[in-house]
């Protein structure tokens, strides 16, 4: 049965991102479906409204039309408090929600009885994380290139260059975490020719990594004395530890600053999930740093969107066989039996169905 799918613009400070890319419109048309997209919303990505109609969508002048008209509303951030009476009751919406990391949300969410299907929670049939994984793949590129600028000591940095000259030491730079975000922050710091460790409690993750990794990449196993011993000798340190859907273990204390050097800089990329690092809070692009005990924190929560064509064709190259799929099932069928989708539900019309969210604010867990 046909559906309506809205692309709203996205609203968030800095974020130039938009959820859906011409190509997604042709093909849900193709399929009986019907697309609004506001206009505008794809400018920060360098698409215009023309691209969209010449695709078969139905532009609109406003966010309260798209939520006003749409069954399905298909985002890239979370909804923010402007967005949430504009939300009915049963709609389903798929973005990013990181629902763990704000109470406020969670709420909002329960209280307009929505279907949130988040995009990070989403498994397919192996266990990986397909939506989640090109956002942390630009993510931890972008961790050096923001740490590399941070270091300079117009921003208040050390006044390190990463790869350092012929005769002098490069930076040393630590990674909590061997994901996807870690991997490719040290994947890029190594091309700096920077000295880089990347830390995990995975044996076999770190196996991996250190069978791929250049020279310069240590892996090593991630406990309370490593990870001290590390923020002794870091000049940059990324923050990139991921536990789906849950709020992120916080690594490192705000009495650790205290070992690390003056106008070092810690980049932390688990903000969005509350962050691993305990002085972390959320930045914006505008104004994206603040410093405590000397230490340059970097921990803008939408990272990604300031890259937004290369993010937002990224995202929605992964995004739309997803897409599709919930389209074709509609409300109802996305229920009715066991599905990769129907399993990244996080809020269902009222109640809390990710047990990793219920945990998080001890609020009761009621699995579909």
């Amino acid at each position: 049965m046909p559906i309506t799918i809205g692309v709203p613009t996205e609203i968030k400070q800095d974020e130039y991102r938009v959820a859906m890319l011409p190509f997604g419109v042709e093909e849900l048309v193709a399929r009986g479906h019907r697309v609004l997209v506001e206009a505008g919303a794809g400018l920060g990505s360098g698409v215009g409204d023309h691209d969209y109609l010449r695709a078969g969508a139905e532009l609109v002048t406003s966010a309260e039309e798209v939520f006003g008209q749409a069954d399905l509303v298909v985002k890239v951030k979370e909804p923010l408090p402007a967005e949430y009476e504009r939300i009915r009751p049963e709609q389903m919406l798929f973005t990013y929600f990181h629902l763990a990391a704000s109470k406020a949300l969670t709420e909002a969410m329960l209280d307009r009885g929505a279907t949130c299907i988040a995009y990070e929670t989403l498994r397919d049939s192996a266990g990986r994380l397909p939506l989640l994984t090109p956002m942390s793949e630009v993510a931890g590129r972008m961790s050096i290139q923001e740490g590399a600028k941070y270091l300079e000591r117009p921003q208040m940095g050390r006044g390190i260059l990463l790869g350092g000259v012929p005769g002098v030491q490069p930076a040393h730079i630590t990674i909590l975490g061997g994901g996807i975000v870690g991997a490719n922050a040290a994947k890029i710091a190594a091309g700096f020719q920077a000295d880089v460790a990347i830390l995990d409690v995975n044996l076999d993750r770190l196996r991996y990594l250190d069978d791929i990794m250049p020279a310069n990449v240590n892996c090593l196993y991630s406990d309370r004395h490593t990870i001290l011993e590390q923020l002794q000798r870091a000049d940059l340190v990324i923050g990139s530890v991921l536990i789906p859907g849950a709020k992120a273990p916080q690594l490192v204390r705000a009495e650790d600053l205290r070992r690390m050097k003056s106008g070092s800089v810690v980049i932390d990329v688990a903000v969005d999930q509350g962050g691993c690092i305990e002085t972390s809070r959320p930045t914006t692009h505008s104004n994206p740093t603040f410093i405590i005990d000397e230490v340059v924190h970097y921990c803008v929560t939408n990272m990604p969107g300031a890259v937004g064509r290369t993010s937002t064709f990224a995202l929605c190259n992964a995004t739309l066989s997803w897409v599709l799929k919930l389209a074709d099932l509609g409300p109802d069928g996305l229920i009715a039996r066991p599905s990769p989708l129907r399993e990244a539900i996080n809020v269902y019309q009222g109640r809390v169905t990710n047990e990793a969210v219920a945990a998080a604010f001890d609020l009761d867990y009621r699995p579909l």
